[in-house]
């Protein structure tokens, strides 16, 4: 179906900037990006109409396709607006286009939004370690900001939840708890603060909207208290049994009401949604939408980020059990950014964690200093070597918080199928394992203005591998301009063509990671990566980069030293293939043996520990950076 389109346009309206691509399908029957375009959004005071923004990225993709078209392509302006409007083209326009040679306009509009601050919401249920966790886990899955999480256990009086509802105002309440058959009242208990609270959403006069996932045998209660004042729908229980959780009904609601209740308030989106193809989706619920579609056709396990100035999103995709369905987990940290929250993660992390990065000697405080400046002047870029350094530092310690704050989200159930007394089950202690096996990991993808931007992709390999400690065989991916969701609302409707854009245009393979775990001496033997045209014994406690020439081979073995392992066990080896079969039931499509940088041997050892104090720690940063040939500070 897919290969029938020859022009798709996409916008991403963000908060600050609205983002357009132009995808075309070229003479060999591919599809690529053409050309990228954007403008400032136009959500706010003067304008109070989306659909400027929109105009302005396209009439600049028009202007550049006037300049230049790729090779393979039909050359010329793209017309692709009309009216003032998105020049989306019927099926009589293609018939005569495809007589006349010439395509004005576009077949597919896709978009997706942040503008307007995204889609905010809170959630409510019984006990905060299960059904309120359920409820969080659903709502970042859809794509949302979760302003803060109610429980009746969440030590807070009822006065408190009350005022807090008032302040935040926020667009969407998930309310979920008790199992199908179970506690009736406390969901009674927590739907009288909702209604007392009475809180009214950002955009327009009309009713609060409330999803009911809990209890059904509490619906009807529930209902009659929440009353006529709020807009009340009931979908599927998230947490039927202790041990199930069912996030899909909840998800697909949220996105409903997200477009008929908050979209439609936002000012010039009912207009948007008119020139849509398809639905418009949330930003972030896009960018899942795509990770977790990828993950599942291709058969791979899958950890994204993406950093922002003011929040870093963290997206999984893993097999539950082995051979097993995947599943998809998203986390907010809406306090570590680069810019506005800067500071944050000052405080979060101690000057000390981020000091610890740099490989070269600086008094913490003028550390704390410049960080200031930076929240100060939240726009501002690094001027000097020395300012970039800092700035990387700053980024592994965000990212390698907001991976820890994702870890303890994306778990197995609390409850499930382990042997517990009931006491157990209620404490958030014992909760669930996390669901991201570092081992299992196939492919991280890097996003933000820190990562995609970093003046060398070793740079980004190297924040990559800080923060996250991947282990065994690891491909390092970075997007390479923020693509993501304009391919993730296309993805659900056209997949082949958002898989070709996305995997030739959009990320960028910066190299194939190999990390042994385990703890040994330094310079005792790691780790030996061998085969057609390679041969590399690494000490523990070094990094080697290997760039990859065409005397390479298709396949490489990995020998770790008796101590240490790479997923078969300690001290066996572990041959990956360019379509490497030798790591389950993948799909052939996905190259383990690729990138810009070349193999990286991280010999380590995990876990990787580095603190401020630790001897030598500056010339082992430095030797870091001159393994990856980066220049080294003065």
């Amino acid at each position: 179906m897919s290969k029938d389109i020859r022009r798709i346009v996409a916008t991403d309206c963000g908060s600050t900037t609205t983002k357009a691509i132009l995808i075309e399908r070229n003479d060999k029957g591919e599809y690529r990006l053409v050309a990228r375009g954007e403008a400032p959004t136009t959500v706010e005071r003067p304008f109070e109409d989306v659909t400027i923004g929109v105009v302005n990225a396209l009439t600049e993709l028009e202007e550049i396709t006037e300049q230049t078209v790729p090779e393979g392509y039909e050359k010329g302006r793209r017309t692709l607006l009309k009216n003032g409007s998105v020049h989306r083209l019927t099926k009589d326009d293609v018939k005569t286009a495809d007589s006349s040679g010439t395509l004005d306009g576009s077949e597919y509009y896709v978009s997706t939004s942040s503008a307007g601050g995204g889609l905010q919401m809170m959630v409510a249920g019984v006990v905060k370690a299960m059904s309120a966790e359920s409820a969080e886990r659903a709502a970042l899955g859809a794509g949302a900001i979760l302003m803060d999480t109610l429980a009746v256990d969440d030590g807070r009086k009822d006065f408190q939840k009350v005022e807090r509802l008032r302040q935040l105002r926020p667009d969407i309440i998930l309310m979920s708890g008790g199992t199908d058959g179970g506690n009736v009242d406390r969901l009674v208990e927590m739907a009288e603060v909702i209604r007392r609270a009475d809180p009214k959403p950002r955009f327009g006069d009309m009713k609060l909207p409330v999803i009911y996932a809990g209890n059904v045998q509490a619906r009807e209660k529930v209902a009659g208290v929440l009353g006529e004042g709020i807009a009340t729908k009931i979908v599927d229980n998230l947490r039927p049994a202790l041990d199930a959780e069912n996030l899909g009904p909840a998800r697909e609601e949220i996105h409903e009401m997200f477009l008929e209740h908050v979209m439609q308030q936002a000012p010039g989106y009912s207009k948007l949604l008119d020139w849509a193809s398809f639905e418009v989706m949330a930003t972030p619920n896009a960018v899942g939408k795509l990770l977790n579609e990828y993950a599942r056709q291709e058969g791979i396990n899958v950890l994204g980020v993406d950093i922002g100035g003011a929040t870093t999103d963290v997206f999984s995709v893993f097999e539950a059990t082995p051979g097993g369905e995947r599943i998809y987990n998203r986390t907010v940290s809406a306090n570590l950014g680069m810019s506005y929250s800067i500071c944050n993660v000052l405080k979060e992390a101690g000057v000390e964690n981020i000091a610890r990065w740099l490989p070269f000697e600086i008094d913490p405080a003028e550390v704390r200093n410049r960080l200031r400046n930076k929240m100060i002047r939240p726009t501002t870029i690094p001027q000097t070597y020395e300012d970039l350094l800092i700035e990387h530092a700053v980024s592994r310690e965000a990212l390698r918080l907001a991976f820890e704050h994702h870890k303890s989200l994306a778990r197995n159930l609390t409850g499930s199928a382990q042997q517990r007394d009931v006491g157990q089950i209620f404490d958030q202690e014992s909760s669930g394992s996390t669901l991201v096996n570092m081992m299992k990991l196939d492919m991280v993808i890097g996003s933000g203005g820190v990562l995609s931007h970093a003046p060398n992709r070793a740079q980004a390999a190297l924040m990559m591998m800080d923060a996250y400690q991947p282990e065994g065989i690891t491909m390092l991916t970075v997007d390479s301009i923020f693509m993501m969701p304009h391919l993730g609302v296309l993805s659900e409707h056209l997949y082949d063509a958002a898989k070709e854009v996305f995997e030739r245009d959009c990320i960028v393979r910066v190299g194939t990671c190999v990390a042994p775990t385990g703890v040994g001496k330094p310079g005792e033997h790691c780790v030996r990566v061998h085969g057609s045209g390679i041969d590399e014994s690494v000490p523990f406690g070094e990094i080697k980069v290997v760039p990859f020439t065409d005397s390479m081979g298709d396949s490489i073995t990995v020998e770790p030293g008796r101590n240490f392992d790479v997923g078969a066990g300690k001290g066996k080896p572990v041959t990956v293939t360019k379509f490497d079969k030798s790591r389950g039931s993948r799909n052939q499509t996905t190259n383990l043996i690729e990138g810009t940088v070349g193999l990286i041997i991280d010999a380590r050892g995990r876990p990787y520990n580095l603190e401020l104090g630790t001897p030598g720690r500056i010339e082992a940063l430095r030797s870091f950076l001159s393994a990856f040939d980066l220049p080294l500070p003065k």
